[in-house]
């Protein structure tokens, strides 16, 4: 029984997924039309509108309801206007092929205004490919693109009836995914204390859920800033915001807890029951926001076991029974390491406690009082200058490399067709443009997984057409294969490509007698695509990853220096978090995700293109370590009544700035690097560090024990994080020089 309990609830959760419901919404608004006209007798009306669907389908992506509403209406307009102008220019031979080439490459610039441009650019190709399965004349092209339009129109119409019957579970499915990856942020940071732990792997897991979260950062921020920007805020969206603003504080403060666990280890040897105490809490704080994200998940109410308090309860317990062992003034180093982890971990409890409150009882909206600040500067502005496009007319331009190949490969594919003995020009170019991507490895898996999805969906679905003859059955398994092709695109594109290659064929079995010829052509024209997809991608102006490897490098120590600037500013100045902190915090987040997605990327790629894989992964891990210190001491400060900066704060973080300005120097051929004080010069400022607070015990106001002991704890913590952050630095200088000299022996 529970076997079947689990089947059902992974059937549930894949029905109850926003790709499942994306899916849903093409297919009925493909769907519908196709039947409605098929029962007039015009079935070809229908599959006109179907694919006007199918076109404007990609282009529905995760933003605020005016920018999707503008979004799926610029494709409809884009995607029926192109098929008409390429039925108009296609008999004029002489002008018909220069005609494609440049308007191949102008819709794949598009891609350079961002993620929506890019989905409405893949649309208006696929537009481009398809408009060759049928080419008009005469009023006919006027009709048929008219339908397209029609079809485009009626897929915003079955968007828009989603979004209002449930206007908010896409963004909880998103927070609901998000509380989850933090959960698994959290169990992560957890197995570090596990004694002689695999802290390789560990972080290398991590840094890919870094990229993870990223991602789903971005859709949240997309729809719940916008929303609270451009059209007033419901209830329910503030609500989220709280959740989403709570979930990034977790994944700081979880961030935060950059201890050196091997000395913690050695220093707790005897006393196993401190360390195991603070890993259970905080395997708790993970178990937490799992179970409350398959509550959202399920719409269930939320049930807290409220264990957190009592693990609380049991670290200070545990600490009182290390101070009492050791006796005071023996125990004093370890009780203000332990206090400082009860700190954070008290925090970490206060954010869940937060995102508990938002799900359980009435939302307080005194919770979001000034943390909804300022949101519009955390978005990307939605705007597409001219100069945007002109810039990227270079070759030093990814896009510009990509479209150039693109539209080549394009090009070369519609002659092979057109002239060689094939049976679909068309589905060579969709091939293409479905596989190829600006970059090798995913290019080489899709092709991989097309050739494949496409001989089994052929094989699988000839053989029930063999067996089966009934239309009405073919019909209903064309709609199902339809239904499940497009769920699986982002989840498994082989198994995608199975569906839609089912679905395909499906339809063809109803409209045509010679389908043992169709499943043939169509698996030779799928591998004449996928092949020619994949030789391009390797021998045209190919985007290796080495070569983009310095730039997202470049951005990531970038974002770390504004990030400690940031920490300095509010150090010296105190008062509360301003809107430029909270944005060098998100970027740094980005940029460290971005640099693994490049390393990620790296890997995928032939092994002669992996050039210096070990020390890029290194810097990847150098960068996240000094994300990690760097909130360790802002969340710190934000969370004590430091005192003043002191000179040899700033002097100290003034090193550590100019050793990341050396190492971007680097980055850039730049040899003229800044000269940072001599070792015995940054001793004697940690000496004066250690000593400041003596002094102000000596010279100062009398001071009892608990602040003495908060003064003594503070001096401690900020030393060692600043040591930390002059040691990573300096190994960031020392391993981008090694790359730049290696970089400079292979050329």
């Amino acid at each position: 029984m529970h076997r079947y309990d689990y089947m059902f609830y992974k059937i549930r959760k894949f029905t109850d997924s926003t790709y499942f419901t994306n899916a849903i919404k093409v297919t009925i608004a493909a769907v519908i039309p196709v039947v409605v006209f098929s029962y007039l007798g015009k079935f070809e009306m229908g599959f006109a509108m179907a694919l006007g669907a199918f076109f404007t389908y990609p282009s529905d992506i995760p933003s605020s309801l005016k920018h999707k509403i503008n979004g799926i209406l610029v494709t409809a307009l884009l995607v029926s206007g192109i098929n008409l102008l390429v039925n108009i220019v296609y008999p004029l031979s002489w002008i018909f092929y220069p005609f494609l080439a440049l308007l191949i490459f102008l819709i794949s610039m598009i891609s350079v205004y961002g993620q929506r441009a890019t989905m409405v650019s893949f649309s208006c190709l696929i537009s481009v490919s398809l408009a060759f399965a049928s080419i008009n004349t005469g009023w006919t092209m006027v009709v048929h693109s008219g339908l397209i339009l029609a079809g485009s129109l009626f897929y915003l119409l079955i968007s828009l009836i989603f979004h209002y019957v449930r206007p908010h579970r896409y963004i909880e499915l998103q927070i609901a995914d998000c509380i989850k990856l933090t959960a698994k942020y959290l169990k992560l940071r957890g197995d570090l204390w596990t004694v002689n732990a695999d802290k390789k792997s560990i972080i290398e897991k991590q840094l890919h859920l870094q990229v993870e979260l990223n991602a789903i950062h971005q859709n949240i921020r997309e729809v719940l800033i916008s929303s609270h920007t451009t059209s007033g805020s419901s209830n329910q969206n503030r609500k989220m915001l709280l959740v989403f603003i709570s979930l990034v504080e977790i994944l700081e403060l979880a961030l935060s807890t950059a201890f050196d666990h091997d000395k913690l280890h050695q220093k707790f040897d005897d006393h196993p029951n401190v360390l195991l105490s603070y890993q259970r809490l905080a395997y708790n704080l993970a178990a937490s926001l799992k179970l409350l994200s398959k509550s959202v998940k399920k719409h269930t109410k939320y049930l807290s076991k409220n264990t957190l308090l009592r693990d609380l309860n049991s670290l200070q317990l545990a600490i009182a029974d290390y101070e009492n062992d050791l006796k005071k003034n023996t125990a004093s180093e370890g009780v203000f390491m332990l206090t400082t982890m009860l700190q954070y971990a008290e925090k970490q409890v206060e954010k869940i406690k937060i995102v508990e409150r938002a799900f359980t009882l009435n939302f307080n909206s005194q919770d979001l009082k000034g943390l909804d600040k300022d949101l519009e500067k955390f978005l990307t502005p939605q705007y597409y200058p001219l100069i945007t496009l002109t810039e990227n007319f270079s070759f030093s331009s990814t896009i510009f490399r990509h479209s150039l190949r693109l539209t080549i490969t394009l090009m070369v594919g519609f002659i092979i067709g057109k002239f060689l003995p094939f049976h679909n020009v068309y589905w060579i170019l969709l091939t293409i443009i479905v596989i190829m991507r600006p970059g090798y490895g995913l290019t080489k898996a899709r092709s991989l997984h097309r050739i494949i999805g496409t001989f089994f969906g052929g094989l699988i679905a000839f053989g029930i057409l063999f067996v089966v003859k009934d239309i009405s059955v073919i019909s209903i398994l064309s709609i199902i294969c339809m239904l499940l092709g497009f769920s699986f695109t982002q989840i498994n594109y082989k198994v995608s490509a199975t569906f839609i290659t089912m679905y395909v064929v499906f339809i063809y079995g109803i409209i045509t007698p010679n389908i043992g010829d169709l499943v043939q052509y169509r698996i030779l024209d799928t591998v004449v695509g996928a092949v020619l997809a994949f030789l391009a991608t390797h021998f045209l102006w190919p985007s290796w990853e080495f070569l983009n490897v310095p730039v997202y490098l470049e951005k990531a120590i970038k974002a770390n220096q504004d990030y400690l600037k940031e920490i300095s500013i509010f150090y010296n100045k105190k008062g509360s978090i301003s809107t430029s902190y909270r944005l060098a915090r998100k970027n740094a987040f980005i940029e460290i995700g971005n640099l693994m997605a490049s390393f990620q990327r790296m890997v995928q790629e032939p092994k002669s293109k992996q050039k210096q894989l070990p020390q890029v992964y290194k810097l990847a891990v150098l960068n996240h370590s000094l994300l990690s210190s760097l909130a360790s001491l802002g969340t710190y400060i934000q969370s004590h009544k430091t005192t003043s900066a002191s000179e040899a704060f700033n002097v100290v973080v003034d090193t550590v700035l100019k050793n990341l300005d050396n190492a971007i120097s680097l980055l850039k051929d730049n040899h003229n690097l800044q000269e940072n004080l001599p070792k015995e010069d940054l001793a004697m400022r940690f000496s004066e560090l250690k000593s400041i607070r003596e002094k102000e015990l000596k010279e100062g106001f009398p001071i009892d024990e608990e602040a003495f002991q908060l003064k003594m704890q503070e001096a401690q913590l900020v030393i060692e994080q600043l040591i930390w952050l002059i040691n990573l630095s300096q190994s960031i200088v020392k391993t981008t020089k090694i790359i730049k000299e290696k970089g400079a022996e292979s050329r």
